[in-house]
């Protein structure tokens, strides 16, 4: 990899020739695991062995020696580091393995081989971190919240029962998440194929293929009613579970419905599909499964078909936008949409539109609310 302006193309011996010194973060101490563990405190020993099976054995190379051993620059190695959300490292820490040596490597060799670009390999790095990142948070905690109920234990003894067991889940885990990366990429395949067979075709003016922004979707909003009251009177482990609840079933109902959820904020769900048809079918489950749960309150759904940009896991546009302030003028356990989306509906039996007067939105003027609502067919089959 190279640094345009920087000229990083020399050999291994030479990682950074035209790198300009600068000062870097010291990286904190390391723990020190030589203390004996008492009482709760999870034994050092258990982490030493946990530490080397994940890293495929000790920490034996600083980083100019990674970089070196890969063939690549420092700087070009610190991007892709960066990426993965690794700290800030002084010349002396020994930070790295033979597996981290390996890894840069084969990153590398994929731009060498021009099967990606320096820009795409630092963005799909980028993917990784902070995707595996955001799982092993939720994974350590799912864990440790089941040992609590399960057993009857504190949090802190969880914790350190966690350590202990984590060696003999580490494969299937592996495997597992191995399993499901392949089964959505081959997904993510499948959609492309459909969309290019499709030639695009969309309802409206948002199909075409000069449009600004790339990709037709149906984007949805869904927020619970009275989050903020509510969560004002509940402990952190009730809290915790009412927003695992929602979360649970606003990923089901959108999976069942072919749709994909972008991402949760608290008490807000944001999710898009491939059709207006789709997009109307999951924004009324959500807003039907929210009214009819006992133990959470109803929700306010949005629904907006237009173009959006896609980028780091996330979407942006007027599309996105316009979806969020419509959840905020949807009554509890409705779904609102905009006049365009209505129209890519209005011929569907399954759907009835309910039109409303015209309203004000910040930052898009006087829009034509529709209430979406159930029409023919039964919508949804949760099983």
């Amino acid at each position: 990899m190279t640094e345009a302006g920087h000229g990083e193309s020399g050999p291994a011996s030479h990682p950074e020739p035209m790198l300009r010194p600068e000062r870097m973060p010291v990286q904190a101490p390391r723990p020190d695991y030589s203390r004996a563990s008492t009482g709760t405190d999870i034994d050092r020993e258990d982490v030493r062995r946990l530490e080397a099976q994940l890293l495929g054995g000790p920490r034996t190379l600083k980083r100019r020696e990674a970089a070196a051993e890969a063939g690549v620059s420092l700087l070009s190695a610190r991007k892709l580091w960066r990426a993965m959300g690794f700290p800030n490292l002084d010349d002396d820490a020994v930070f790295f393995t033979e597996q981290d040596r390996e890894a840069l490597s084969t990153v590398i060799e994929l731009v060498r081989d021009e099967q990606l670009t320096e820009d795409a390999a630092i963005s799909i790095m980028r993917s990784i971190g902070q995707m595996t990142d955001r799982m092993v948070v939720w994974q350590v905690e799912a864990l440790v919240e089941e040992m609590v109920v399960r057993r009857g234990i504190t949090d802190a003894e969880a914790r350190k029962r966690l350590v202990e067991a984590l060696p003999d889940l580490i494969e299937p885990l592996e495997k597992t998440l191995v399993y499901a990366w392949k089964r959505q990429l081959n997904a993510a395949v499948q959609r492309l194929a459909l969309r290019a067979e499709a030639g695009l075709a969309s309802h409206d003016a948002a199909a075409s293929d000069d449009a600004p922004l790339p990709l037709a979707r149906a984007v949805g909003f869904a927020d619970l009613v009275s989050y903020t009251s509510l969560s004002r009177q509940m402990n952190e482990k009730t809290l915790a579970q009412m927003v695992q609840r929602f979360e649970h079933k606003c990923a089901e109902i959108i999976s069942v419905g072919g749709g994909r959820l972008v991402k949760t904020i608290g008490d807000e769900v944001l999710f898009n599909a491939e059709s207006p048809e789709a997009g109307a079918e999951i924004s009324l489950a959500l807003a039907k499964a929210f009214t009819e749960d006992e133990l959470l309150p109803s929700a306010r759904v949005s629904l907006v078909w237009g173009r959006v940009l896609s980028r780091l896991g996330d979407i942006y546009g007027p599309t996105v936008n316009l979806a969020s302030r419509l959840t905020s003028l949807a009554e509890p356990g409705t779904v609102l949409t905009d006049a365009s989306t209505a129209a890519a509906l209005k011929d569907n039996p399954k759907f009835v539109l309910i039109p409303h007067q015209p309203r004000n939105v910040r930052g898009f003027g006087e829009i034509h609310p529709v209430t979406l609502a159930r029409g023919t067919g039964s919508g949804l089959v949760i099983d």
